[in-house]
């Protein structure tokens, strides 16, 4: 079985720029008007795991949640570092208490929060 979770936007290029360019994710392929929609796969290094992001058709992109989260995990504080460090933006206090003594979090374009965070 594999694994590739999806989610809608109406900000396509800044959520892929987001996750590729700051975060890191390798971009595995794209589409372009397949029945109205646009999309972009991302892979989650060592999971084998996917991110697809679309958008177009009729329904807009959802609302965020405080507690919707895409956590990775790193290897090593100074991955993390240099992570924060690329990703430039101001991070912001994640809602679960369990994260802010254990975690940095970003909000995406959309606001969906990803946390960073070692593997212990």
């Amino acid at each position: 079985m594999q694994v590739r979770v999806a989610r809608h936007t109406e900000r396509l290029e800044e959520v892929v720029s987001f996750y590729r360019d700051r975060l890191g994710l390798p971009e595995l392929g794209r589409f372009a008007g397949h029945d109205g929609y646009d999309g972009v796969f991302l892979a989650l290094p060592g999971t084998g795991a996917h991110l697809e992001f679309t958008t177009g058709g009729d329904a807009g992109g959802p609302e965020p949640h405080p507690e919707s989260l895409l956590v990775l995990y790193l290897d090593s504080q100074s991955e993390l570092d240099d992570l924060v460090a690329r990703i430039g933006s101001a991070p912001m206090v994640p809602a679960n208490p369990y994260w802010r003594s254990r975690a940095v979090a970003f909000a995406d374009p959309d606001g969906f929060q990803v946390i960073l965070t070692v593997s212990k």
